[in-house]
């Protein structure tokens, strides 16, 4: 890794569906040079992630590739299990495979039958651990899960190499920290807007927090955090809006980053959400927050 890496890690992660192969490439190569820690590559209906993993650790030489995430009804453990331990072996070691169960929604439009997540999630995760795959190098393919409630905590904290949380808040990070052992890292999802109107910054995020929005167990996640139900009520509360989105200025943004780092995430995980523009989408945020 370049001497200039961050001190407090960040990655990045957001849809790149819409950027050509070759825009991807340059993408990855410029947050290599930015020192970025993490690409994460997205699981929806584009790209397949495993495949577009390979193809950026083919073009890169020291930024992390994660998926994230890699959804479990999309294929079976074994198979997430050789793709993770092959893509390790010819990376040397710059992939993490980040697994979760995704929603309910995505599930039934794959054409699956949603299962009971925490029991879904840990047979998912006992039979990757347990694969037997056979092929050169003994580096160990990092294991990282999504999860923010309590019973799925509880359950993955045990069997992971690292936790990923996503639309939580620095007290949040707090509290999953102090649950993991000095070994188990934290990656902590953050949507990232750089709007210092407070009127339009709130209507974006509003506009990307909306699907999250009607789902009982993100509103479960965040009662626990403070809130109620008034809330999540016509798109959220200014309240939760702000405490879900870090928007504003380059240093309001840096302000949340660190309050998570210094809550105990490992890594920051910039969703960012400025409106895209040109072939390199969010270059403005991305340059605030690594310069």
């Amino acid at each position: 890794m370049p001497e200039t890496a961050f001190k407090r890690p960040i990655g990045i992660m957001f849809n790149t569906d819409r950027m050509s192969g070759i825009a991807l490439v340059d993408f990855a190569k410029r947050l290599e040079d930015l020192t970025v820690n993490t690409i994460w590559v997205t699981e929806l209906f584009g790209r397949e992630p495993f495949a577009t993993a390979g193809f950026l650790l083919a073009r890169t030489e020291f930024i992390r590739v994660a998926t994230g995430i890699a959804n479990v009804y999309a294929r079976d453990a074994v198979a997430a299990a050789a793709a993770g331990q092959t893509l390790t072996e010819f990376s040397g070691g710059r992939f993490v495979l980040g697994l979760g169960v995704s929603n309910s929604g995505l599930a039934s439009q794959r054409g699956h039958v949603w299962e009971p997540p925490v029991k879904k999630l840990e047979m998912y995760i006992d039979k990757v651990k347990d694969s037997q795959i056979t092929i050169p190098g003994d580096q160990a393919t990092p294991l990282h899960v999504a999860a923010h409630g309590p019973k799925m905590l509880d359950m993955v904290i045990p069997k992971v190499d690292g936790v990923s949380t996503f639309l939580q808040t620095p007290l949040h990070t707090q509290n999953v920290k102090a649950q993991l052992a000095d070994s188990t890292e934290l990656n902590v999802s953050q949507m990232c807007l750089l709007c210092e109107d407070p009127h339009e910054a709130r209507r974006l995020a509003r506009k990307a927090l909306a699907f999250y929005m009607t789902l009982e167990y993100y509103h479960r996640a965040w009662r626990k955090l403070g809130f109620s139900d008034q809330d999540f009520e016509n798109g959220g509360s200014d309240a939760l809006i702000d405490s879900l989105v870090a928007w504003g200025s380059r240093l309001d943004i840096l302000t949340r980053i660190d309050e998570h780092h210094s809550a105990g995430a490992t890594e920051v995980v910039v969703i960012p959400l400025n409106p895209e523009g040109g072939s390199h989408p969010h270059w403005p945020l991305i340059n605030a927050i690594t310069e």
